[in-house]
């Protein structure tokens, strides 16, 4: 695969609950494989992160804040779970238009487990096919959508949506968000 040099990714999270190895883990990868990333949140604060929804992880900085970016700046949305920050993220409108306007835009969306809420809520699933955490088909299949049960699935309906499962999908989903970047990097 083609190196990701000059391409841009956001990832959105919120100050507290998100999954550790969901946003470090895309965060760090997309980096090393030449990726601008930038980490918003709700506030500048300082993001703390959990290990299986319960235990404190890692915390980093965000970059920006949900308010002060543009989907017209990046070139793909990521959204990491957890299901504190999921729950949390899905009703901020904010961080919900962007996952709109990305879409809008043609430019592709993933998310990672719990994340998959956040789709929901924007109301971007109906025909799509997805996977997330096993616990969100019914909010999937309510919200329009056939859920599947893969590590990694990309769907093209009407522009690129990734999810995956869980921490152990990480790997492929790092790889389908890389594999729909290739074009604009191109």
């Amino acid at each position: 695969m083609a190196a990701l040099d000059g391409t841009t990714v956001l990832v959105i999270t919120t100050n507290y609950g998100v999954e550790q190895d969901e946003i470090i883990v895309p965060t760090e990868e997309l980096r090393k494989r030449g990726a601008s990333v930038t980490v918003a949140a709700k506030t500048t604060d300082t993001v703390q992160t959990l290990v299986g929804d319960k235990d404190p992880g890692k915390s980093l900085d965000p970059d920006t804040t949900f308010d002060s970016v543009s989907a017209g700046d990046f070139d793909a949305l990521v959204v990491p779970g957890g299901t504190i920050n999921a729950d949390t993220i899905r009703g901020e409108t904010t961080a919900v238009d962007l996952v709109k306007a990305f879409v809008e835009q043609g430019k592709p969306v993933a998310a990672i487990c719990h994340g998959p809420w956040t789709l929901v809520e924007a109301g971007i699933l109906p025909g799509r096919t997805i996977t997330s955490y096993p616990s969100l088909q019914t909010d999937v299949r309510n919200a329009g959508a056939e859920w599947v049960d893969r590590e990694v699935q990309v769907d093209e309906t009407n522009g690129t949506v990734i999810t995956s499962r869980n921490p152990d999908d990480l790997p492929a989903f790092v790889d389908a968000i890389q594999a729909a970047l290739v074009p604009a990097s191109a």
